[in-house]
């Protein structure tokens, strides 16, 4: 039985990581299609380096950490960032071994979306980019700083957003991406 459980891990259609404070002890042989790298050269790295900054780190960790301690399996859309440091828009879902300590042992799989994140109808292709940020929780300043713009930029795209899709405020706007993806 233990052979067809190593099996199963190593040949699981998603990308798939098994973490111990943030830090990949085991990697799927999916990983190099998805990430670039081996999982020979994953394992005993830090899960920072498949996100494509710090902030993106922190932010993204802090938020599946709270959630992972709340509901059985967290699922998000986020960028990572791949061997050649091509930032790719990905799927992700994490379960926690302990739900008191969920960074202490999880379970990771990626999966990249094709069709570029949420379907946000008449968004134009910046719009939709902002969009990703929105839903992760980044703030303008940090959005601006991700996408080589100004915050009053984000702001303006934001608004727009707000206009074209209906909706009253910036929470009513991340509400309805994270229904339409």
């Amino acid at each position: 039985m233990r052979d067809i459980e190593r099996l199963a891990f190593q040949h699981a259609p998603d990308a798939t990581l098994v973490l111990a404070e943030r830090v990949i002890l085991r990697a799927s042989f999916r990983v190099e299609a998805v990430f670039g790298w081996t999982p020979r050269e994953l394992e005993g790295q830090s899960i920072r380096l498949l996100y494509p900054g710090q902030t993106d780190y922190e932010l993204i960790g802090d938020r599946a950490r709270r959630a992972m301690g709340a509901t059985q399996v967290y699922r998000d859309e986020r960028f990572m960032r791949r061997k050649d440091g091509q930032v790719v828009w990905m799927e992700g879902h994490g379960t926690a071994l302990e739900r008191d300590d969920p960074q202490r042992l999880a379970i990771w799989t990626y999966r990249p979306l094709e069709t570029g994140g949420a379907g946000a109808g008449p968004l134009t292709p910046t719009e939709k980019r902002i969009a990703r940020y929105l839903v992760n929780g980044f703030t303008s300043k940090e959005i601006a700083l991700a996408v080589g713009s100004s915050p009053r930029t984000v702001e303006v795209h934001r608004a727009n957003m707000i206009r074209k899709m209906g909706v009253r405020n910036s929470f009513e706007l991340v509400s309805r991406l994270l229904a339409a993806g």
